[in-house]
């Protein structure tokens, strides 16, 4: 059969609940951006013709390509959750590790967050559950786990800017270096981990907005 004979008989196929069409057109979004790049970016009539649907469904289900890529990732963080109890009783540099090897693991996961951010998203959030955050680096600077002066959330959001950052570009910097993938994650992990230490033991004074200003001298 041809492949424009495919399509046609994929197009014919009988649809079950919309339910079953969601989830449809989710799996071919996640088939087209394994196939073609997370970045390289994919249009609704390209899901529609993988999925064998309407075009106008896609809008009816979702209501815009932004939205069906936010679905997408909800898939995604279903199909690789983490159990929240557990991961938030973690102290904050356990906590960080366990990120750095989801993004690791994970790339794709990383890649679609990095696409919504970039297609500006106003909806987009890389931490729906920040008072969980904000409640665990408190225990954090309670607990010793980091100093009590740390700026935890700027740790944290800048922790979770590297981890990402690596799952995105973590192939192009085994390229440009010469070496594997396996010597590269070994070697960036130690690194990581000895940015997590320097932060749990540095003295950290407290973030400019808590500190007394003193005036300047005058000329």
């Amino acid at each position: 059969m041809t492949e424009a004979g495919a399509t046609q008989k994929k197009s014919r196929r009988r649809r079950g609940s919309r339910e079953d069409t969601e989830n449809e057109l989710l799996d071919a979004t996640l088939r087209l951006l394994e196939r073609d790049g997370v970045l390289a970016g994919i249009t609704l009539r390209e899901v529609a013709q993988e999925a064998g649907v309407n075009h106008g469904q896609i809008y009816q289900y979702f209501g815009s390509r932004q939205m069906l890529l936010r679905a997408a990732i909800s898939r995604l963080v279903d199909q690789n959750r983490l159990d929240p109890d557990e991961h938030w009783s973690l102290p904050f540099s356990d906590r960080r590790r366990v990120m750095w090897q989801r993004a690791r693991q994970h790339p794709d996961f990383v890649k679609l967050e990095a696409l919504l951010a970039l297609d500006g998203d106003p909806d987009f959030t890389l931490f729906p559950l920040l008072d969980r955050t904000r409640a665990a680096l408190d225990r954090d600077k309670d607990t010793g786990a980091l100093p009590q002066g740390a700026d935890g959330e700027v740790m944290h959001a800048l922790t979770a800017a590297t981890y990402l950052g690596y799952g995105i570009f973590r192939d192009t910097i085994a390229r440009d270096l010469g070496i594997s993938l396996d010597e590269l994650d070994e070697r960036a992990g130690a690194v990581f981990g000895q940015i997590l230490d320097g932060l749990q033991n540095a003295d950290t004074p407290a973030h400019t907005s808590d500190r007394a200003t003193t005036p300047r001298a005058g000329k």
